[in-house]
């Protein structure tokens, strides 16, 4: 599928010590997202080093997510999309009880194949998965991290009417599929109380498909220091927020 492949790669933050790095890949029959670790040296990656992380189921095709990076505290922060078709039918976003839809953190340097890290909202068990970070995304299929301020950055791609710039925040319900963007998705009205709006949106008449994004934290040009940069796949318009 169009959305399926090879869709995130991480290298160990302390690479070459650590030797590994950590792939996310669809793979088929079943259809599944999987994430795995091989050790690697600078010039090649050692495929016969594989082992398997996790595994996910996927409904559909689309909305795998897929990109992965390391947070500051060194832990893998994992992007879920809602497992696809669209609407989100099985309402994953809102059910931190999947891993669909979610942003997941993990501990690779704990226990094998990974730990929980003991600050994940749902470590102790409860009403959601202790893997899940946050939730109430529909395809947060690239994310960063702010390397100043440790803030984590996604664009969260929209359904018909709406991208968005997410700031993912720990334990935070970010919507999906209650809000598109800023705006409800089904209804006249809805909650607010309990969600994390987006920071930014625009229609679908600027783009179709956010890819986002990095904080720019170089020299070549200081008015844009500090600003997030991101852009659309369709339109191929570009923006720093």
């Amino acid at each position: 599928g169009s959305e399926e492949g090879l869709l995130g790669l991480a290298v160990h933050p302390r690479f070459p010590e650590d030797p590994r790095v950590f792939l996310y890949w669809s793979a088929a029959r079943p259809r599944r997202s999987v994430i795995a670790s091989f050790e690697a040296t600078p010039q090649q990656i050692d495929l016969t080093s594989e082992q398997v992380i996790l595994e996910i189921d996927q409904p559909y095709g689309n909305h795998n997510g897929g990109h992965l990076a390391f947070g500051p505290e060194g832990h893998l922060y994992v992007g879920l999309g809602d497992g696809g078709s669209g609407g989100d039918p099985a309402g994953h976003g809102q059910r931190p009880l999947t891993l669909l839809g979610s942003m997941l953190r993990l501990d690779v340097d704990g226990a094998r194949p990974y730990g929980i890290p003991a600050d994940n909202p749902f470590a102790q068990g409860g009403a959601g998965r202790p893997e899940v970070w946050a939730w109430g995304l529909r395809n947060p299929w690239r994310f960063a991290f702010d390397p100043v301020t440790g803030w984590l950055w996604a664009g969260d791609v929209g359904q018909s009417r709406f991208e968005e710039v997410t700031f993912v925040r720990r334990g935070g319900n970010h919507g999906w599929n209650v809000w598109e963007g800023r705006h409800c998705y089904k209804a006249e009205t809805c909650p607010e109380a309990s969600l994390v709006p987006a920071l930014w949106d625009y229609p679908r008449k600027q783009g179709q498909s956010i890819t986002g994004g990095v904080v720019y934290r170089g020299r070549a040009f200081p008015e844009l220091t500090g600003a997030f940069l991101a852009a659309d796949f369709a339109s191929g318009r570009l923006w720093a927020l």
